[in-house]
Formats: C-alpha cells, sequence, structure tokens
C-alpha cells in the first residue's frame, strides 16, 4: 500500500466499530465487534478505548501533518492483526530516511526509518508508538536499545501532542540508533567465538541458542566477524519464524502470531541493552 496524503486504508480485519456489554459479574463488561455483534473479550468495567480506525487514523494524520512530504512520500504501510481483531499493528516505513552501515568487509547495508503504532481494545495492549528501522539487504526489522519506545499510554485517546513532540525529534533518535548500529559493524569479533557462544548462551536456552550461533555463521559469512552480524542474526530471529532460521512457532500460537513475533522484537531490544551485550561490546573491544 503506497502512501496517499491525508488518507489511510484501514486493514479489514481492524476496520470495525466495537462496543462493551455488561456481564453477570459487576466489575467486567464484554468487548463486542458492533459490526458483527461477535463477543470479543472481557474487560474491566472502567475499561475504555478509542476504535482501531480512530486511533490508527489519528496517528496517520499527525504523521502526515507534521513530517516533511519529502520524508513521507514513498512510505508504505504495513499491518498485523491478532486476537481475533482485538490487537492492530501498524508498521510505516519511510524509504526516504536511510542511512548506510557499512563494515570493515565492505559490506553495505541500507537501513530506513520506521514507525510502529499498536493498539488494543480489549486490554491486550494499550497505546504505543515506537521509532525503528529496517534493514532493506534482508527485510529484518531493528528495534535498538533506549531510542526505540516513545509512548505507551492507556487512554481512550492517544497523547498526540506528545507524539508530535517524538516527531520533531524523531531524525535524532534515528541517527542514534544508526550510530550505535555503525559503532556494532565497526567492533571486530574475529577470534572471539568463545565470547560470542558464551553471550547467545546465557541469553537463550541451549537449543535456541545453537541455533542462533548457526544463524550469526551465516551472517557473519556476509557481513563480516563483528557485533553487527550477531545483531543481524537476532534481528532474524525476530522477523522471521520458518524454515530459514529453525524457529519456527508452535501451531497453539495460531491468530497470535504478530504479538509473538513483535515480542521477539522487543526481546532483541531488551538483549542489545542488557549487561551480556556490555561484555560483549567490552570484550570485542
Amino acid at each position: 500500500m503506497s502512501f496517499v496524503p491525508n488518507a489511510i486504508e484501514i486493514d479489514p480485519a481492524l476496520n470495525f466499530s466495537h462496543a462493551f456489554e455488561c456481564t453477570k459479574v459487576a466489575d467486567k463488561k464484554y468487548v463486542l465487534n458492533q459490526d458483527t455483534g461477535e463477543y470479543l473479550g472481557i474487560v474491566g468495567h472502567t475499561f475504555n478505548c478509542a476504535s482501531h480506525p480512530e486511533f490508527f487514523q489519528s496517528v496517520w494524520n499527525t504523521m502526515t501533518e507534521h513530517l516533511p512530504s519529502h520524508e513521507m512520500e514513498g512510505a508504505t504501510l504495513k499491518w498485523k492483526s491478532a486476537r481475533y481483531g482485538t490487537w492492530g499493528m501498524l508498521e510505516v516505513v519511510l524509504p526516504n530516511v536511510t542511512h548506510k552501515i557499512t563494515t570493515r568487509s565492505k559490506h553495505e547495508t541500507e537501513v530506513a526509518q520506521r514507525i510502529i503504532s499498536l493498539h488494543g481494545i480489549d486490554g491486550s495492549c494499550s497505546n504505543q508508538v515506537y521509532f525503528g528501522a529496517i534493514d532493506f539487504y534482508c527485510t529484518n526489522g531493528l528495534i535498538v536499545g533506549e531510542y526505540d519506545k516513545v509512548r505507551r499510554k492507556n487512554t481512550k485517546n492517544f497523547d498526540l501532542k506528545s507524539f508530535e513532540k517524538e516527531l520533531y525529534t524523531k531524525n535524532i533518535q534515528f541517527e542514534k540508533q544508526m550510530g550505535r548500529l555503525q559503532q556494532m559493524a565497526d567492533t571486530s569479533l574475529t577470534g572471539k567465538y568463545s565470547v560470542v557462544e558464551s553471550v547467545v548462551k546465557s541469553l537463550m536456552k541451549e537449543r535456541p541458542a545453537e541455533k542462533m550461533l548457526s544463524l550469526y555463521k551465516d551472517e557473519a559469512a556476509t557481513r563480516g566477524n563483528n557485533v553487527f552480524a550477531l545483531f543481524s542474526a537476532m534481528t532474524n530471529y525476530a522477523s522471521y519464524a520458518d524454515e530459514r532460521n529453525g524457529f519456527q512457532l508452535k501451531a497453539s500460537t495460531n491468530d497470535n502470531q504478530a504479538i509473538t513475533m513483535w515480542t521477539r522484537q522487543q526481546t532483541v531490544s531488551q538483549w542489545t541493552s542488557s549487561k551480556e551485550w556490555d561484555y560483549l561490546m567490552r570484550e570485542a573491544a
């Protein structure tokens, strides 16, 4: 879906009005799809929220009103939904806001800015917006450290004024993210495989750790033996869940696959902000 000024086409799975109905429990109420009458969940009696269309339209309008037109030109929208439509995610990629990460092996990766908004109508997700990036080389989603999470609100109406303020500083945040990624690319892990192995095994259980180490070797063969290659292996894990990386999802995830994959991205962010990651950077320096 390509950018159209001041217009947004809501994903059909999220494009509905919701309503509430009392339950037989005094402090609980049902959440319904008002268009179909389907019961979607149970929330506390004081819970209230905007609809998906209202929330995502307000986020989009704020972006188109406050970002330069050349940044928004060519923007692409990607939707995900879960929990039978009660959880929604909109990822907007800005292909005109990019940065190149170059490794010592002369491998270049172009990284574009993205803005991710999350919304829930069943109490499973508060209003959230994240600034991240996407690696065009392998289409992995990148979330890096303390600059990721912008707002987390549990109110009916999204705090647009706060979002506007963050939009004005998003390029500064993006440059900080890119500086950190370039530092990873500049940090060699040649002769440090034992350190990589130790860190990965401290972050993951044994079997997943072995898969991650295998992914790292694949990434290092292309990007060189550096911290960015390990980070790319981790973002591969957060972007795919099939035979390409061996991190398939269990069949029981069903409708919640989008939430699981988003959780993986947050997990990678936590890994790269951990004491184990700090140890890796010190040992590799």
